[in-house]
Formats: C-alpha cells, structure tokens, sequence
C-alpha cells in the first residue's frame, strides 16, 4: 500500500508544508484545486461578502479540478488546508466526498494565521465516510507533522 498527500493551499503555505512532507517521506502529492479558482479577492477574509466567506457560511459544495484514479492504493492519507472558519475549506470537504475512505488512515495537518485547529477532524470526518481513524494537527511545518 502507498501513501497520499492531499493538500489545499490559498496562499501558499500549506503547500510548502505538503511538498516538504512529500520530500521527506516519499509520498505521493495531490493538489487539491478548486475548478474555479480563487481570486486574491475571492480569499478575502475581512470581508464577509468574498467567495471564502460564502462558501464557508452556505455550506456550500465546491466543484474539485482533477481526481485522483488509483485512490484505492492507497492506505494512508494526509490532508492539508488552511483553517477557515475553525474547519476545513469547503473545496476539502467536497474532495473528500468524492472518494471511498474505507480502512484508510487520514492524518490532518492544517496551517493558520491565528485560528486554532478545534473540532477540525471531527468536522471533516462526515465527508470522508469510511476512514478507519481521521486525526488533526495544526502545524508551521513538516517537522511538525
């Protein structure tokens, strides 16, 4: 069996964590990209009208570019994202909702400016039916994880 990482990154950070931990381990590396990506405007957390907020507050399902074909090789999956709204971005949930996690071994590791990782895994778990066990880290690194 393989190992997996997935990861969302809208400003960067996350990404260099993910790619780190890709190096270091040998994983393989998913990005996970919003079919309509983000504008700097559209991650604009301050105001409470920009695409992040709204997607986060409606609950809303954000349609994922790319798919992951051989997902059933692999046995442990780490997801990384950002922290919006004490939770995972909603492009995370909708790509999770796209695959069968069962028996899988999920590893969170999410960055913040500030927030901290809360209910996180618990949050993300429905979306990821079937994972054997699904934990959350919050993490400035990949040492960290």
């Amino acid at each position: 069996m393989a190992t997996l990482i997935a990861y969302f990154s809208a400003e960067g950070t996350t990404a260099k964590v993910a790619k780190e931990l890709s190096e270091s381990t040998g994983a393989d590396i998913f990005e996970i990209v919003p079919r309509e990506p983000y504008t700097k405007a559209d991650i604009s957390y301050m105001n409470p009208l920009a695409r992040c907020n709204r997607e986060q507050m409606g609950g809303k399902d954000v349609p994922v570019a790319g798919r992951i074909e051989d997902f059933e090789r692999y046995d442990t999956v780490y997801i990384g994202f950002p922290i919006w709204y004490g939770q995972a971005p909603r492009v995370v949930h909708t790509f999770g909702q796209g695959y069968d996690w069962t028996g899988k071994t999920v590893h969170i590791f999410a960055t913040s400016g500030g927030s901290g990782i809360g209910k996180t895994a618990e949050k993300l778990s429905p979306s990821l039916k079937g994972a054997a066990s699904v934990d959350a880290k919050l993490v400035h690194n990949a040492s960290e994880i």
